[in-house]
């Protein structure tokens, strides 16, 4: 499991601010990216490598 001490979690700028369903993302530590559900800030998180989530969101950008 990865250590997220230190993550700084952020939503996508794309994201409403009536509290809908967010993900947040952590960026910011080495090897490791974060994802978590934005409504459970304690809960558990989801962790990729940083080329499968360049992959992910290069994908999700084609689709768009």
């Amino acid at each position: 499991m990865a250590d997220l001490t230190g993550a700084h979690w952020r939503k996508s700028t794309r994201s409403s601010s009536n509290g809908g369903a967010c993900v947040e993302v952590a960026d910011n530590l080495p090897g490791v990216v974060g994802v978590r559900d934005s409504k459970d800030p304690t809960g558990p998180a989801l962790t990729f490598g940083p080329a499968a989530w360049q992959a992910f969101v290069a994908h999700l950008t084609e689709r768009a």
